[in-house]
């Protein structure tokens, strides 16, 4: 069987909702399970669904929770991952972002800065989701992506290059978004959202002690072309995210030539759902239906479907 390396990029609510998608479409298509990944990367909005997947959670039941319909739904996931957050944000700012960048001002300048949000409900939303695997971490190969605000450099959770913390932990400060979320304190380090380094980190599943024969990454804020009428700030995101993404591609493949490649990201017609903005939970459900209409063409191009195919395989039972 083929080893198999799963990278899961940031994205806010409508990327985790692509993810959702992207991998119900290449199960029903090849009745893969992509907890059978020999490693899988989590950044940001990725690492919720890393543990998902790690966690044997993958269903539409951990999508929707128990609401009837999509405005339910949404109401129920804003209130559980969107907790205001507490005063004294500024004094920790003061303390771990403007004081030391006062002398050499730059972007990270504003890490630690106040953040409408807390990181609490994310923590819930995975200990919910997983169960007590939150308060552990995942036996198989797992990398949940943050950042250190004072180090300013990344921290692969999971990893011999990162402290041992619940997976809840990780999850939370892999996602806190500056200026969104608060960052996330762990024994006195300030963690910011993984996506800093990079939006997908692809290239730590050469961290595996065996090359692999695939690598899938589902890459939800590096679109190749801009939506009609798109932000001005989309853009930036997207050229940042494609000029990561295709340098730890590149690298991948010059250190494994045998190695495929597969990147999956959204198509105008997902990004009419997934933006302007990426933390819309109205929006979660029309991205989820919308990507899984997109991967029947995604996967129906032959030059995809090979690689899927040989990888992969077809069960019995699967929708082809």
């Amino acid at each position: 069987m083929s080893r198999v390396g799963l990278v899961l990029g940031g994205g806010g609510i409508t990327g985790a909702a692509y993810h959702f998608g992207a991998l119900f479409s290449l199960r029903m298509a090849t009745g893969w399970d992509p907890d059978l990944a020999e490693v899988v990367i989590g950044t940001s909005s990725g690492s919720l669904v890393a543990a998902v997947v790690r966690g044997g959670e993958l269903s539409l039941d951990t999508l929707v929770g128990d609401a009837h319909d999509r405005h339910q739904m949404a109401a129920e996931m804003g209130g559980a991952l969107f907790r205001r957050a507490r005063p004294g944000g500024v004094v920790r700012w003061m303390r771990s972002g403007l004081r030391p960048r006062l002398a050499r001002p730059d972007l990270n300048l504003a890490l630690g800065s106040p953040a409408v949000y807390q990181t609490d409900g994310i923590v819930e939303w995975v200990e919910d989701a997983v169960g007590d695997l939150a308060e552990t971490w995942p036996d198989k190969p797992t990398v949940v992506v943050g950042y250190d605000i004072r180090q300013r450099e990344r921290v692969p959770f999971g990893t011999d290059a990162a402290p041992d913390v619940p997976l809840k932990l990780a999850v939370a400060a892999s996602s806190a978004v500056p200026f969104v979320f608060e960052p996330v304190d762990i024994d006195g380090v300030l963690y910011a959202d993984g996506g800093l380094a990079s939006g997908t980190n692809a290239d730590l599943v050469l961290g595996s002690p065996e090359p692999l024969d695939l690598v899938i990454v589902s890459a939800p804020l590096a679109a190749a072309e801009p939506r009609r009428g798109a932000r001005f700030y989309e853009g930036l995101f997207d050229r940042a995210g494609r000029s990561a993404l295709a340098a730890e591609v590149e690298l991948i493949r010059d250190t494994w030539p045998d190695c495929d490649v597969l990147v999956f990201r959204p198509d105008e017609r997902v990004l009419e759902a997934t933006r302007p903005n990426p933390f819309s939970v109205r929006a979660a459900i029309p991205a989820f239906l919308r990507t899984l209409r997109s991967f029947r063409d995604e996967l129906s191009e032959p030059d995809v479907w090979q690689v899927v195919e040989r990888h992969l395989g077809v069960a019995d039972g699967a929708v082809a």
